[in-house]
C-alpha cells in the first residue's frame, strides 16, 4: 500500500508513512474539511513583502539626500535647503509605509488560510488555533512569540517535519532585530535632530547637519540589514508551504473527465463513477417479459362458451 500524501510505500507495521507522517490509510486531506487556496495570496504577499525590503532600503539610503543638501546649503548659506532635506527624506518614506500596511494584511490573510489547511491534514498536530493566525500579529506582547508558533506549526505539518525548519528561527530573529532597531533607531534619530540649531548661520551650525546624515545613516544600517534578512527568508517560507500545501489538496480531488473513458478516475476515499444501466440502490429492480415471447391481446369473453352455457 501506498501513502496517499506523498506516494511512498507504507507498512502495516508502520502506524504512520515514514516520510509525511500521514497515518496508515489515511487519504492526503481529510474528507469533509475545508481547505483555502495559498497560492495567489502567498505570491501576493511575497510580492508586497519583497517591495517593503527594497522601500525600506531606499528609505534608509535617505541620508544621503540630506548630506549633498546640508553641504550645498553650507556652500549658499541657505538654511532653506536643509529644511527641503527634510521634506524629500518624509516623502520617500511614504511609499514604504504604504508597502508594509499592505504586505502586513496580506501575510496575516495567507498566515491563516495556511493554518486552517494543516486542520485538514490527517497526522498534522495543530497547537495554537486558528484565530492566532490573526490575533497573535494583533495583541501587544503575543505578537513578539505568537506568530513565530503559528507559521513554525505551518511550517512543520506542510513540509513534513518533526521538527521546525531552521529558516522559520532565521526569519522571525531578523524580524525582532528589524522590528525592534527600526523603533529603536528612529528614536535616536528624532533626539539627535531636535540638538540641530533651527536656524543654522555659522559654518559650525552647518556642520552639525553634515555631522547628523553621517551617524544616521550608520543607524539605519542595522534595521536595514535585518529587514532584507527577514524578508528574503519569509518569502522563502511562503512559496514552500504554498507549493506543499497546494500539492497536498490537489492529490485529493479526483480526475476530470478524459476522452478515452468519459468519466474522471476515481481518487482514494472518493465513490467510482456510476455505470450505465446499472440498478439504482434502494429501488426496485423492474423486470421485463423476454423479447421472443408474444404476447396476445386480451378481448371481451365471447357468448356461448362453456360456462354458463
Amino acid at each position: 500500500m501506498r501513502c496517499q500524501t506523498c506516494g511512498d510505500a507504507m507498512s502495516p507495521e508502520h502506524h504512520e508513512c515514514q516520510r509525511c507522517y500521514t497515518p496508515f490509510g489515511q487519504p492526503s486531506v481529510t474528507p469533509g474539511l475545508p481547505t483555502y487556496s495559498v497560492r495567489g495570496i502567498g505570491l501576493a504577499a511575497g510580492i508586497a513583502v519583497g517591495a517593503t525590503a527594497v522601500l525600506y532600503l531606499v528609505a534608509a539610503l535617505a541620508p544621503l539626500v540630506g548630506l549633498v543638501m546640508a553641504r550645498q546649503a553650507r556652500a549658499d548659506g541657505d538654511p532653506n535647503l536643509l529644511l527641503a532635506a527634510v521634506v524629500i527624506e518624509a516623502l520617500m518614506a511614504l511609499p514604504m509605509v504604504a508597502a508594509y500596511l499592505t504586505a502586513a494584511v496580506l501575510v496575516i490573510i495567507w498566515t491563516w488560510r495556511a493554518r486552517k489547511n494543516i486542520e485538514a491534514f490527517p497526522g498534522s498536530l495543530p497547537t495554537l488555533g486558528a484565530g492566532w493566525a490573526i490575533a497573535g500579529w494583533l495583541v501587544p506582547f503575543a505578537n513578539f512569540v505568537v506568530p513565530a508558533r503559528v507559521v513554525a506549526n505551518v511550517a512543520r505539518d506542510s513540509l513534513w517535519r518533526r521538527f521546525t525548519p531552521d529558516l522559520v528561527y532565521v526569519w522571525w530573529a531578523a524580524w525582532l532585530v528589524f522590528s525592534v532597531g527600526e523603533r529603536f533607531v528612529s528614536r535616536l534619530d528624532g533626539r539627535a535632530y531636535d540638538k540641530l540649531p533651527e536656524n543654522p548661520s555659522t559654518d559650525a551650525d552647518y556642520q552639525a547637519y553634515l555631522d547628523y546624515y553621517p551617524d544616521s545613516l550608520l543607524r539605519n544600517a542595522v534595521p536595514a540589514v535585518a529587514c532584507v534578512i527577514a524578508a528574503g527568508a519569509l518569502i522563502v517560507l511562503v512559496r514552500r508551504i504554498s507549493t506543499m500545501q497546494e500539492a497536498r489538496i490537489a492529490r485529493a480531488m479526483p480526475a476530470w473527465p478524459t476522452a478515452a473513458s468519459g468519466w474522471p478516475t476515481a481518487a482514494p476515499g472518493w465513490p467510482a463513477p456510476p455505470v450505465l444501466g446499472a440498478p439504482v440502490p434502494g429501488e426496485p429492480v423492474p423486470t421485463a417479459l423476454p423479447p421472443t415471447t408474444p404476447v396476445s391481446p386480451q378481448g371481451a369473453p365471447e357468448s356461448g362458451g362453456t360456462i354458463g352455457a
